[in-house]
């Protein structure tokens, strides 16, 4: 089966946590049975799966998704501006 390698691409991002409250995108659903959750509107639609340490990440599309902070470690570097 052939191989694939990401292309290269520098992307803007932040780790999100509750007590930013509403920012990057993040927004909270309405107060239900489960509390008030987080959740971040996608490409894919809205993500539901929002928790605190997440990467907000800013695609080259200006898409915004979230991304757990394991993944987000190994597939991420800092770039040195």
């Amino acid at each position: 089966m052939p191989k694939f390698r990401k292309r290269p691409v520098v992307i803007e991002a932040f780790q999100w946590f509750p007590h930013m409250g509403e920012v990057g995108g993040v927004a909270y659903q309405p107060e239900g049975e489960a509390g008030r959750k987080p959740y971040i509107d996608t490409l894919e639609g809205r993500a539901l799966n929002v928790e605190a340490g997440d990467w907000i990440i800013t695609g080259v599309a200006g898409e915004r998704y979230p991304c757990k902070d394991e993944i987000f470690k190994a597939t991420y570097e800092p770039v040195e501006e």
